[in-house]
């Protein structure tokens, strides 16, 4: 039986340059070789989502329509790499920082599992067959929630945050080596 499977994504600093607040697109820059690793996932049947937390929506430094366009930016730049992302969910919220309607605690902010729920329920995939990669804590965190194998890069923030992992989580240098590792299909290239 073929599962229906996913590689959910964080977006800064795994896909993309980690820049603070990111929504312009002429601020936009891939880490190297992120477009050809999204193909890879493309051409081996996996689903790829991107879930990132966007607080500065919830701040007033951009609104949702800026990373909406961000986004259409990305799938654009991804074409040409004959690669896609199949999904976008981000979570505009901040627990204490914001304006009335953002400001609240939420199921959809990393590293609660909220948007990989979603794309499991949309996509209807094994969340147990899938796997999380991103470059902080709350994303491995958001991962363990839902089921999912998570995955840190170095990019970005894993560097720094990698050194607080739990046991057994893998650590890659960046996106394109986590995909090679996921693309291979050997289990035991997973394990840390």
């Amino acid at each position: 039986m073929v599962m229906n499977r996913a590689v959910f994504l964080d977006r800064d600093g795994t896909i993309n340059v980690e820049l603070e607040y990111l929504y312009r697109p002429e601020d936009f820059q891939f880490i190297p070789g992120a477009p050809r690793a999204i193909r890879l996932l493309n051409e081996a049947g996996f689903r790829v989502i991107v879930v990132t937390n966007q607080s500065g929506i919830a701040r007033g430094y951009y609104d949702e329509a800026a990373v909406r366009r961000l986004h259409r930016y990305m799938d654009a730049q991804l074409a040409p790499f004959d690669a896609h992302i199949d999904a976008y969910y981000f979570c505009p919220h901040h627990p204490e920082h914001g304006s009335e309607e953002y400001r609240k605690s939420c199921a959809c902010r990393k590293p609660m599992d909220g948007m990989l729920r979603r794309g499991a329920a949309e996509f209807a995939l094994e969340l147990s067959a899938s796997f999380m990669i991103g470059d902080r804590l709350v994303d491995v965190a958001a991962g363990l929630k839902a089921g999912c194998l998570p995955m840190m890069v170095r990019t970005g923030f894993g560097a720094a945050e990698s050194a607080g992992l739990p046991p057994g989580v893998p650590v890659y240098a960046d996106l394109p080596e986590a995909v090679r590792v996921i693309v291979s299909g050997d289990e035991r290239l997973l394990q840390n």
